[in-house]
């Protein structure tokens, strides 16, 4: 496919058909997305592939109360997970919410789910020090991750970005058998999916951008 169509088209993908991801696909798919930047090229990155039911189940389970509290903030109207606002969402609220099939069936479905790790002793945090939630050590990861969907796009698969199961990255590591100093960016269940977008909405240029300040005009679309 022609870069920017697969830009513009790799969509979050949860719903996949029986269709196998070959293991020659899936390396090739890796293989391709290795080339993404990291921190000083440290690549310190390492993908756990999980096929294994039993392995999935648990997967399913550490998701659950991540996905419960995302949930019940949602239903309140936060911003779920904020850094920022504090949430006014109890205990009880969190506990009597239901995870939906929406987040757990990704997880039994795909042919596959990747378990992306990074090395935190490659990674270069230079925010860490600052007052606010660290955000510079993603450029570590994450890149790796958004070419692992890209490269899937061109080969005819998709997946999701999940994050779920990393709030409870101690029991999801020894699920793994995750060794320190390594961290869980994020869970991504990769398959056919059952149809793909052709055109996806974002915000134009203009609502983007801003040139040379924070109050300067938008650069034009």
């Amino acid at each position: 496919m022609e870069l920017y169509e697969v830009m513009r088209t790799t969509a979050a993908v949860r719903d996949f058909t029986d269709d196998p991801l070959p293991d020659d696909v899936l390396a090739r798919i890796l293989d391709n997305a290795r080339f993404a930047p990291s921190g000083g090229n440290r690549q310190g990155t390492r993908v756990v592939v999980v096929r294994d039911a039993g392995v999935r189940e648990g997967l399913v389970e550490v998701t659950g109360p991540g996905a419960r509290r995302y949930l019940a903030q949602r239903a309140a109207g936060e911003a779920p997970w904020s850094a920022w606002t504090p949430s006014a969402v109890t205990e009880e609220q969190v506990a009597r919410t239901e995870v939906p099939s929406w987040v757990t069936t990704p997880l039994r479905q795909a042919p596959v789910v990747l378990v992306v790790c990074v090395d935190l002793r490659a990674v270069a945090a230079i925010d860490k020090d600052l007052d606010r939630v660290g955000v510079v050590a993603g450029a570590s990861v994450y890149p790796l991750v958004w070419n692992i969907l890209l490269a899937a796009r061109n080969e005819g698969f998709g997946g999701t970005i999940t994050t779920m199961a990393v709030a409870e990255e101690p029991a999801l590591k020894e699920l793994l058998g995750i060794p320190e100093p390594f961290a869980v960016a994020a869970v991504v269940p990769l398959g056919k999916p059952v149809r793909q977008v052709k055109r996806l909405s974002r915000v134009a240029v203009s609502e983007l951008t801003r040139l040379d300040h924070w109050s300067g005009p938008p650069l034009p679309d």
